[in-house]
C-alpha cells in the first residue's frame, strides 16, 4: 500500500480506537505527512513498510536544515513513532524503524527563530512617519513573507517584482533563479515605499532597478540590513541573537510547523538539501501560492499555524 492509504487507516485508528480530538488527530497526521513528503523527494523513495531507521534519521536531519528546533523535531518524531506502533499492532510491518531512535537533544544548537508575536512586535516598533521607517517596514515584510537570503533582498530588482500575480523573481546561490510567492502585506508596504519614498529620491545610476535604497540612492548593504533588524529587536525587547537570516528560518519554521508541504517550502527557499542530493522538479506556481495562502501566519485565513500552537 502507498503512504496515502496507510495514513488514512492511521487516521481512522486514532479517531475510532483512540477517540482522539480532531485537533490532535490533525497534528499526528501532519507529522506523518511530513515523513511521506520527505520519502517522495528522497533518492530511493521508501514506502511506509520499507522505510529504515537511517531514513528516519535523515528525515530529522532534513528538518534541522530548515531550522526546525530540537523540541519541534522531538514532537514530530513522537507522531511518527505512534504511526509505526500502529503499523506494528496491525502486523503491517515486521520491524519498527523508530524503535531505537531517541528524541533529538534539546541542547543542540540551531539558529534562533522568532515567534509570530515577536515578529509583530518588531514591526510595531517601526516609525512609519519617516522615510526610513516606511522602507524598513517593507524590508521586514518581504524578508518574512518570502524567506529570502539577505543577499537576495538587497539585490531585488523592480523589474523582477510581479505584484499583479503575487510573485517576485530572485537570483540565489550559484545564480539560480526562482519565483517566490509574496504576501499581501509585503506587496502593500513595498508599494507604499516605492510610490511615496523611492520615487522622490535621487537614484544612483547603478541602482536604478534596485528596490531598496539608502539615503544616498544606492543599494543597501548586508550590514545595513543587519543593523536595522538588530535595532528593532532591541526596541522590541527581544533577547535572542537576531539577524536577517532569522527571518528566513522563521519563515520556514512557521510554514512547516503549520503543516505546509516540505517540497513547497524547499522550493521557495531555493534550498538544496544536503540529505537528498536529487535535483528537484519545480513545483507548480499555483501550488506554491496556495501553500503560502494556507500556512503562512501573515496570510492564512484558516489560521493553521495558530491552531497548531494552541
Amino acid at each position: 500500500m502507498n503512504w496515502e492509504i496507510y495514513i488514512q487507516h492511521f487516521k481512522n485508528f486514532l479517531r475510532l480506537e483512540r477517540s482522539m480530538s480532531e485537533n490532535s488527530i490533525e497534528a499526528y497526521i501532519h507529522d506523518v505527512e511530513k515523513l511521506s513528503q520527505f520519502s517522495e523527494i528522497s533518492q530511493h523513495q521508501p514506502t511506509p513498510e520499507s522505510i529504515s531507521e537511517r531514513d528516519i534519521m535523515d528525515f530529522l536531519e532534513y528538518l534541522g536544515e530548515f531550522g526546525i528546533s530540537a523540541t519541534s523535531q522531538a514532537r514530530i518524531l513522537s507522531g511518527i513513532k505512534s504511526f509505526y506502533k500502529y503499523l506494528a499492532i496491525e502486523n503491517l510491518i515486521q520491524i519498527d524503524p523508530t524503535q531505537l531512535i531517541e528524541s533529538p537533544k534539546i541542547g543542540r544548537k540551531l539558529p534562533d527563530t522568532l515567534s509570530f508575536p515577536e515578529i509583530e512586535s518588531m514591526l510595531d516598533m517601526i516609525d512609519l512617519s519617516t522615510p526610513e521607517g516606511t522602507r524598513n517596514r517593507a524590508i521586514l515584510e518581504v524578508l518574512y513573507s518570502c524567506g529570502m537570503r539577505v543577499s537576495e533582498l538587497i539585490e531585488l530588482k523592480m523589474t523582477n517584482c510581479y505584484f499583479d500575480i503575487g510573485f517576485v523573481r530572485v537570483v540565489g546561490k550559484g545564480q539560480k533563479v526562482r519565483l517566490i510567492p509574496i504576501g499581501r502585506d509585503a506587496i502593500k508596504y513595498t508599494k507604499i515605499y516605492l510610490e511615496s519614498i523611492r520615487n522622490h529620491q535621487d537614484v544612483n545610476p547603478e541602482s536604478e532597478d534596485i528596490v531598496f535604497l539608502n539615503r544616498r540612492g544606492k543599494q543597501l548593504s548586508r550590514v545595513m540590513i543587519f543593523l536595522i533588524i538588530k535595532a528593532l529587536a532591541e526596541r522590541a525587547g527581544i533577547q535572542k541573537n537576531i539577524s536577517p537570516h532569522t527571518f528566513r528560518h522563521s519563515f520556514a519554521t512557521h510554514l512547516i510547523e503549520g503543516g505546509a508541504d516540505l517540497r513547497a517550502v524547499q522550493e521557495m527557499l531555493g534550498h538544496e538539501s544536503i540529505t537528498t542530493t536529487e535535483i528537484y522538479t519545480h513545483l507548480d506556481r499555483v501550488f506554491l501560492q496556495e501553500t503560502m495562502a494556507s500556512y503562512h501566519p501573515r496570510e492564512s485565513s484558516k489560521n493553521h499555524y495558530h491552531r497548531k500552537q494552541n
